[in-house]
């Protein structure tokens, strides 16, 4: 689906005239009188840049589609920001730099959230085999202070990895490696001490 967008996108794109120096230069002076239809055009004289620099991201973690997004974004906003001479180089620097701050943002957020999701997948990992251990030493269920006496946590330490075990499931992320969290063995467990806690709470 992603592909078919970003086909439809690149066929869109072949129709739209980039703008070029003189026209950068009147566009830029009506910016400055307030012409919406100016910012307008400006925006779209520059979309094959803005799309060039999502390129050069391409492969780091984000879907190209998001890039585009992303860069498109960042060019509008620097379009509303810039406030320099009249004068195409400037411009180009100033919007390419915006372009740039906001893509290299784009993919720090998901290298972060990679990066929560396999520490999330770890520590679940650990509760369930603890959960486990125990429920073989006690012949029950162990209770949720109980796992936390034994992680060396406090029961709102456990209840938080619960939690964001469960969302994380519910929500199928598709950056963290939780998929098959369904189906290990005393998720149950977790899901229904949780949903007790909520419970408690209302």
């Amino acid at each position: 689906m992603h592909d078919d967008f970003y086909q439809m996108y690149l066929e869109e794109m072949e129709d739209i005239v980039p703008c070029e120096e003189e026209e950068t230069r009147e566009l830029l002076k009506a910016v400055k009188e307030g012409r919406e239809e100016a910012k307008k055009r400006l925006v779209e004289g520059n979309l094959q840049t803005a799309l060039s620099f999502a390129k050069e991201f391409e492969g780091k973690g984000v879907l190209l589609t998001d890039l585009v997004q992303e860069a498109n974004m960042a060019l509008i906003m620097a379009v509303d920001q810039y406030s320099g001479m009249e004068d195409k180089a400037e411009f180009d620097g100033f919007a390419g730099d915006r372009i740039k701050e906001a893509l290299f943002a784009a993919v720090k957020e998901e290298e972060s959230a990679e990066q929560t999701g396999e520490e999330l997948a770890a520590r679940v990992n650990v509760l369930q085999q603890i959960a486990q251990g125990l429920a073989e030493e006690l012949g029950r269920e162990a209770t949720v202070e109980e796992l936390a006496h034994k992680m060396k946590m406090t029961v709102g330490e456990i209840q938080g990895i619960m939690k964001m075990a469960m969302d994380a499931v519910s929500l199928n992320a598709e950056n963290m490696d939780l998929e098959d969290l369904a189906d290990v063995e005393g998720i149950e467990l977790i899901k229904d001490d949780a949903e007790e806690d909520a419970d408690d709470e209302r």
